[in-house]
């Protein structure tokens, strides 16, 4: 039976504001005493970059992984050099990410799991055993969301863009019947909103010669990443949310109501070296036999 050790925190859905206390405690299981050279707690906060093809070129693809950004990178000490018995010990933990008053940390982007950008906090419990030895050692990632002070005073007013989407609009060809029959839609969405906060707004279909199949929206995230003098741009894909399933009544109107997923999204951020914006789009789908093969606009 080998040593384990477990990283437990008080919240148990690990989400902090980077003023907050981190507390918690590490957990070790031993079938037997073991002798270290003290166990620290550290911290590390990074934005990580990489290039992975797609709008990249030969260029960008040969550099592959930019330069971390280190936002925070902190330890402490939880327990001097000594001796851990067998069985079960509990260690708790105190740690702020930051300091009232520290300049010397950038800022704090909220974490994120994209697609070429990437923010994470993570914390790791190691103990120190010497040459002879392995060190021991967990880690485990928190969630960091902005401080509450930060978010009142970025307060988020209601902003709606008004959309029309008519066969004149479509930037790719449709098919003669789609075309020639025509079909508008109209309504207003919302362009500005915080995360705790669902994308709302509403669509009515004023006019439709073919038949709908569904309406859709997704919702995709646009990362950018400064490769050398070259910004490299990748669009993908992160979540879609049906609106209207089969053909709908015209002029009747439609809520909108999407609700962010927090892991895959993140305030909008514009940096020197990378930047992540979020954008919509409307997704109609028509019923024709022959617009299978290409049935949305």
């Amino acid at each position: 039976m080998s040593t384990k050790i477990v990283l437990k925190f008080f919240r148990s859905n690990r989400i902090y504001r980077p003023s907050e206390p981190v507390e918690g405690k590490i957990v070790i299981n031993s079938p037997s005493s073991i002798s270290h050279h003290g166990i620290r707690l550290s911290v590390t906060g990074s934005v990580s970059l990489q290039v992975r093809g797609g709008s990249a070129g030969v260029i960008e693809s040969f550099y592959g992984v930019v330069k971390p950004i280190t936002i925070v990178n902190k330890s402490i000490e939880v327990k001097p050099p000594g001796k851990i018995g067998s069985g079960t010990t509990e260690l708790p933990f105190t740690m702020v990410l930051k300091q009232t008053g520290d300049k010397s940390l950038g800022r704090f982007y909220e974490t994120f799991h994209g697609t070429d950008v990437s923010i994470q906090y993570l914390f790791t419990v190691d103990i120190a055993r010497g040459y002879l030895y392995k060190s021991l050692f967990a880690t485990t990632e928190v969630i960091v969301e902005s401080d509450k002070a930060d978010v009142l005073e970025r307060s988020v007013s209601p902003e709606m863009a008004i959309f029309y989407i008519t066969q004149d609009t479509q930037r790719h060809p449709l098919l003669p019947e789609i075309k020639s029959g025509g079909f508008r839609v109209t309504g207003r969405i919302s362009t500005l909103c915080s995360l705790l906060d669902p994308i709302s707004g509403e669509l009515t279909v004023e006019t439709s010669a073919v038949p709908i199949s569904s309406i859709d929206i997704h919702l995709l995230r646009v990362e950018s990443v400064l490769v050398g003098e070259k910004i490299v741009t990748e669009t993908s894909l992160i979540q879609t949310t049906q609106i209207a399933d089969g053909d709908v009544c015209r002029n009747l109107t439609l809520p909108i109501y999407v609700i962010l997923p927090r892991l895959l999204t993140c305030p909008s951020v514009f940096a020197g070296p990378f930047s992540i914006e979020f954008k919509v789009s409307i997704v109609i789908s028509f019923q024709s036999e022959l617009s299978k093969l290409h049935k949305k606009i």
